[in-house]
């Protein structure tokens, strides 16, 4: 089962068999602390397998079902199948390309935090990795999901600004949503500006797929789809899934469903497509267009 990337902050679940460690990453959450250090040479051999295990068998869709962006953003960062990545390593790359950081986390945020962070230019990134037991299961974001999945579409300068201008959304939801007298139409205002950004976040940061190339190939982009060694062929190939040209009233009218393969997918048309697309959010923020979007989840 998936939960949502947003959801309140938790512990980190695979802090086992190093006292210190284990810890530090328990106290964080009690201490509200949100931002961590990775301690590098503290992951264990076994955490070590598991992050080859998981590269070795992500590879080859990721050579014949990612975008070319993510592809050259993998070149850029340098990750190697061999190691887990080092975040102060991987941000002397990626910071200056698009001025982003990785920020080592003890498990997810809550949301306004997260997309506070995205503002800033902040990639919250948990730091722990999956069981080896449970290669295909991920109950929480981990070190694979958001340093494999995510940052290399960071690197180009394109969709970092998206991310970061969806932080901003976020914070502007806050504003307009201040700006009521009344207690109650101030909630379910704010409430579902949320709703609806959340939703776009997931049908493209996390589950976005586009076309390349003058044919229209179909190709993945979105970091839920590129960490999952399941999903990601589902997404491409399954008779199972619809495809949708992305109709940005459709996307955030759509709850996201946290607990299976994605039944319905939107496809961009390139990164330009997809700026496009957040100018166009953010219009429709601005004018109220998401101040009643449809109930489902995330929240009621």
């Amino acid at each position: 089962m998936r939960h949502p990337w947003p959801a309140a902050l938790r512990g980190a679940p695979n802090a086992r068999d190093e006292p210190e460690r284990a810890t530090s990453l328990a106290r964080a959450p009690q201490e509200r602390r949100l931002h961590i250090a990775q301690h590098h040479e503290r992951y264990s051999h076994e955490e070590r397998l598991v992050w080859r295990l998981l590269y070795a068998r992500m590879r080859p869709l990721w050579d014949a079902m990612a975008s070319a962006t993510f592809l050259r953003g993998q070149q850029t960062l340098g990750l190697d199948a061999g190691r887990i990545p080092c975040i102060e390593e991987v941000n002397r790359l990626l910071a200056g390309r698009t001025r982003f950081n990785a920020v080592p986390v003890a498990g997810c945020m809550p949301t306004p935090e997260f997309f506070t962070c995205l503002e800033r230019r902040e990639f919250p990134t948990v730091i722990t990795i999956r069981d080896a037991a449970r290669l295909d299961c991920e109950p929480e974001p981990d070190i694979f999901h958001d340093v494999a999945g995510h940052l290399p579409l960071q690197t180009d300068a394109a969709f970092a600004d998206v991310l970061a201008r969806l932080g901003t959304c976020v914070r502007r939801a806050g504003d307009r949503a201040a700006d009521m007298p009344d207690a109650e139409a101030r909630r379910s205002r704010l409430q579902s500006m949320k709703r609806a950004l959340v939703r776009f976040f997931w049908f493209t940061v996390e589950f976005g797929l586009t076309t390349e190339g003058p044919r229209g190939l179909l190709k993945a982009y979105g970091g839920g789809l590129l960490s999952s060694f399941g999903e990601l062929p589902h997404a491409l190939d399954s008779p199972e899934v619809e495809r949708l040209p992305f109709d940005l009233r459709r996307v955030v009218d759509e709850p996201v469903e946290v607990d299976r393969y994605q039944r319905r997918l939107f496809v961009v048309r390139g990164l330009e497509h997809l700026q496009d697309l957040v100018h166009q959010l953010e219009w429709w923020l601005e004018c109220g267009r998401l101040d009643e979007v449809a109930p489902g989840a995330p929240g009621p």
